[in-house]
């Protein structure tokens, strides 16, 4: 079970993470279609504004599926988001341009991507959580670093697949229709993701929780409201963990902005700041991608052995030291340089993630890690991972300094190095609740 588990929550990361990859790396093709003009920057801009748009609603799907996952199951709410990913990201792929519909095809198009969010805040912490629940106790990072690593796999395989499509046709026609092939194979996808997940069960540790509540019922009506039936699964999740939710809004944070400049930016950005074609900008992306999928894991084990919070430490100083050496690499102009550039920053955040991505749901308690993870995981992604490529494209523009992100991604590493202190991140290894 423990092995269906894994697949099952590594199988909807994969696609949930697909629907989102595809949208930045189209970037440049999807900013000439619905948001068209005479500047490639606006056009950019405009794209990725729509892009950050979807993380606002994911805080929203993380507060609706968290408390419904926290009352309901795991299970259930991972077929839902499942499917609703699929549809909007499918939709995407139908959808037609400002050249036929005009100011309504951007519309369309931004709805779509609030679609996307809400579905991705329910899906991004319900297959960890799901998967925590199920791993061996001393296994814990390993077996969520390798679901989380399917979150990679997708930019490989989109880019992958993007890069054939548009070296095997002509640039009008993957203009026209190529670009729509990507989008449109999101559902099959996704009921393929739905079927493995039917052969997964409930995890142990809810299913237990929700008998002890039942015996509680039988006892006192009085006891059952204090054991979360009689309060919603999100105030008691802001009552007893505001601190631990702050703390991974911010621990998150950082994390996902890394990430999203790496999956969501840097294609458009090494095509536009770097000077290298759409083909070298995505191979080299893909490359970056299939490191970030092999190095996570590894790093997973060792926040198993080391523990949480030393990775948090030294991952937040080694993104701050590598920082501006990656960037500067990237926009040399260089294949090779631009390649040493991207793998610099993967090994800097994936350290990092060796520590963050087992600490989110190993610091609450089961009764309200669903809705306390969704909730706080899912407003550090909306302020820092959603804004990370309108953020580099606008420091950009206005500086006219092509490694000008780094400034940004520096600042941020060190106030979250500085907030691990303050706030005093707790150690969480080995923590049974």
């Amino acid at each position: 079970m423990q092995r269906k588990v894994l697949a099952g929550g590594s199988v909807g990361q994969f696609i949930e993470f697909y629907d989102f990859a595809l949208y930045g790396l189209s970037a440049t093709v999807l900013a000439q279609l619905f948001f068209p003009g005479d500047s490639q920057l606006v056009g950019l801009l405009a794209l990725f504004a729509s892009y950050g748009v979807a993380f606002l609603f994911r805080p929203l799907g993380g507060l609706y599926f968290g408390a419904l996952g926290d009352r309901i199951g795991r299970r259930k709410v991972l077929a839902i988001t499942l499917l609703l990913i699929g549809a909007a990201t499918t939709a995407i792929g139908l959808l037609p341009t400002a050249a036929t519909i005009g100011a309504l095809a951007p519309i369309l198009l931004v709805t779509c991507r609030l679609l996307q969010g809400f579905s991705a805040g329910g899906e991004s912490v319900g297959a960890p959580a799901f998967v925590f629940e199920h791993a061996p106790v001393h296994r814990r990072g390993f077996f969520i670093n390798i679901t989380l690593a399917a979150t990679a796999l997708p930019s490989v395989f989109a880019a992958l697949l993007i890069l054939v499509l548009s070296t095997s046709m002509s640039d009008s026609a993957f203009e026209t229709w190529g670009w729509r092939i990507p989008f449109l194979i999101a559902l099959p996808l996704a009921a393929f993701g739905l079927w493995i997940r039917n052969k997964t069960e409930e995890s142990p540790v809810f299913q237990e929780m929700l008998d002890e509540q039942q015996t509680a019922a039988e006892q006192a009506k009085q006891e059952l409201s204090d054991e979360g039936h009689g309060v919603s699964p999100l105030k008691d999740a802001f009552r007893t963990n505001w601190v631990q939710m702050l703390q991974v809004l911010f621990v998150m944070g950082l994390t996902a902005m890394g990430f999203y400049f790496l999956s969501g930016y840097f294609v458009s950005y090494v095509e536009t700041s770097g000077g290298l074609s759409r083909p070298q900008s995505l191979a080299l992306n893909a490359v970056a991608m299939a490191a970030y999928t092999l190095l996570l894991p590894i790093m997973g084990a060792i926040g198993d052995r080391l523990g949480r919070r030393p990775m948090l430490i030294g991952g937040s100083i080694a993104i701050a030291v590598l920082a501006m050496p990656a960037f500067l690499l990237v926009t040399s102009g260089s294949v090779a340089l631009a390649m040493c550039g991207q793998l610099l920053f993967v090994l800097a955040i994936t350290f990092y993630g060796g520590g963050c991505y087992t600490f989110f749901v190993e610091v609450f308690e089961t009764k309200h890690r669903f809705t306390s993870a969704a909730v706080s995981y899912n407003v550090g992604y909306a302020l820092l991972g959603g804004t990370a490529p309108f953020v580099g494209t606008a420091l950009v523009g206005a500086t006219g300094i092509s490694f000008s992100p780094a400034f940004w991604v520096i600042g941020v590493a060190v106030v979250v190095l500085a907030l691990i202190f303050v706030t005093k991140v707790p150690e969480t290894r080995g923590r049974i609740h």
